[in-house]
């Protein structure tokens, strides 16, 4: 059962059973040790800056931070899914953080990455909802009490499988993004001068 996802995300934000923290976790390991994640670029249910979304040209993965993990922690898995759909869209698989407090910096390659739902090993950009829905993404970070044994480029199912029964601590932090009208109001204002 999963009815604690909804204690522990945002009341804007669906508790969706597809995602990850939903699969391999439990409500005990959440923030176990006072393990937290977090982002300087936002705060938890905040809007996405367009800069780490489609609607940008030079688009970045947003930079995290974390605390230390439990002591019997041997590596570290972020994992980002888009709640907003029945199954949940995979954004970014990274695994091969060191169990240890520490940082992505904006833009910053992971030791290793794994595909996304498009098929490649990057950051995918969330994109405007072609109804202008709000989606939810949720940044999930989990302590394994093993060394992931997979190469950069494996998918989801496989790194899912080699966390099976391994987490022993987790955090999430989340975000939205419904994209952003500057430039129809640019347009208008255009038409306006004109």
């Amino acid at each position: 059962m999963t009815d604690w996802l909804s204690a522990i995300l945002p009341s804007s934000c669906p508790a969706n059973s597809g995602l990850a923290v939903a699969r391999l976790a439990s409500r005990e390991v959440i923030g176990k040790g006072g393990f937290s994640l977090s982002s300087p670029a936002f705060g938890q249910g905040e809007e996405l800056d367009p800069c780490f979304t489609a609607d940008e040209e030079d688009a970045v993965a947003p930079p995290m931070e974390w605390t230390a993990p439990p002591k019997l922690a041997e590596e570290m898995v972020l994992v980002v899914e888009d709640a907003s759909t029945d199954e949940p869209t995979c954004h970014w698989l990274v695994w091969g953080l060191t169990a240890q407090h520490g940082k992505l910096l904006e833009g910053e390659a992971p030791p290793r990455t794994g595909k996304n739902d498009q098929g490649n090993s990057d950051w995918l950009l969330p994109r405007v909802d072609p109804e202008g829905k709000p989606h939810n993404f949720v940044f999930q970070l989990f302590a394994l009490d093993l060394p992931i044994a997979l190469m950069p480029g494996a998918g989801k199912a496989e790194l899912f499988a080699a966390m099976e029964g391994h987490v022993i601590a987790a955090s999430v932090l989340t975000a939205t993004y419904s994209g952003s009208d500057e430039e129809d109001f640019v347009d208008l204002e255009d038409d306006a001068e004109g």
